[in-house]
């Protein structure tokens, strides 16, 4: 049997590849065991009666209990939430690293304390990596990196990434129309992804300009960047922000927005510029090496510098033609699946 371990996932770009690979497993015959996190057991799968599902606090203590439990039961292990199992198993065990704030973190956008907390877990990466026989990767840049902050071999990483293909719902609607001017960015509002610089640099173009909407998705969990918003929307300035949507709702604003922009100062994937692209939206990206992993985007900036944001947007109304963008990375979902048999 197979067991995905997954108690480390309960949002972000995390939980939306978990969600499609449980999907795509339940498609097949391979027998799983589903190790997940019990602050999404309110949404649960649908999982065939034939495989079994236990939620679990995501708990140092409790994960290496379970596999002290079951360490015998389990003839392949994926780890899906960055780090390792707890101990050696005698299965073979594949680890999917996706974890932006454990290959790089901004000294500038965390406090010392949060850098303190993730140079602690990047240890503790460190020194479970000989309880995985392999690690997945989502590009080459993901790879490089582990190889020098983990000193992990080349041949010990293989770089298999995965997305859903939204443009094949059936939730699609016809007949839309893109709106001028308008950027979305498609994330919660952790301090990687740079909200708050965005949010000033948007308020400056708008000053200047006078044109533009930003929609943005974060739910309330970020207070202080909600109420940021909130400000901003009282000032008059053109920003809405729909939350932590479902899949149907999504996909509209994709639908109808002309521009994705995108100023993470760190990611593994930057799930939101495949997304994005699929709806034909350009794209507004940072100049960081995991933007050119992905895409060759229609416009970039640095995302340390909300000035080179704010003229990022003006190019969009100052360009005659800006050019769309090119996503030049493949869904391998199957290969994912074939590994896992």
């Amino acid at each position: 049997m197979l067991l995905i371990d997954a108690i480390y996932i309960n949002t972000g770009g995390g939980k939306i590849l978990l969600d499609y690979l449980v999907e795509e497993l339940e498609k097949t015959q391979i027998p799983v065991f589903y190790l997940l996190d019990t602050r999404i057991q309110d949404n649960p799968y649908s999982i065939k009666s034939t495989n079994k599902v236990q939620y679990m606090d995501s708990s140092l203590f409790k994960r290496y209990m379970f596999y002290r439990k079951n360490k015998n039961c389990f003839s392949k292990v994926l780890a899906f939430g960055n780090v390792p199992p707890p101990i050696r198993l005698k299965a073979e065990v594949l680890t999917y690293f996706h974890g932006a704030s454990y290959i790089y973190v901004s000294s500038t956008d965390f406090s010392l304390k949060e850098n303190f907390m993730y140079l602690l877990k990047r240890k503790f990466i460190y020194l479970s990596k000989r309880n995985t026989d392999k690690w997945i990767v989502q590009s080459p840049y993901v790879k490089n990196k582990m190889m020098s902050l983990y000193s992990e071999k080349e041949e010990k990483i293989d770089i298999i990434p995965f997305f859903k293909v939204l443009k094949e719902s059936s939730l699609l609607v016809d007949n839309f129309e893109k709106e001028n001017h308008t950027y979305l960015f498609v994330s919660n509002a952790y301090k990687n992804k740079n909200h708050l610089r965005l949010i000033n640099a948007f308020c400056e173009f708008y000053k200047k300009h006078g044109k533009g909407k930003l929609i943005l998705t974060v739910s309330d969990k970020f207070p202080e960047i909600t109420r940021l918003i909130n400000r901003r929307i009282k000032q008059g300035f053109p920003i809405q922000n729909i939350g932590y949507v479902p899949q149907d709702v999504l996909i509209k604003y994709y639908q109808k927005s002309e521009y994705i922009i995108f100023p993470s100062t760190s990611e593994t994937f930057g799930l939101g510029l495949i997304e994005g692209k699929e709806f034909d939206c350009k794209i507004i990206a940072a100049d960081l090496p995991y933007t050119y992993e992905v895409c060759k985007p229609s416009i970039t900036f640095n995302p340390f510098l909300e000035n080179s944001i704010q003229k990022a947007l003006e190019k969009t109304i100052s360009l005659d033609i800006v050019e769309h963008a090119e996503i030049i990375i493949e869904n391998e979902i199957q290969k994912i699946i074939k590994v896992l048999r």
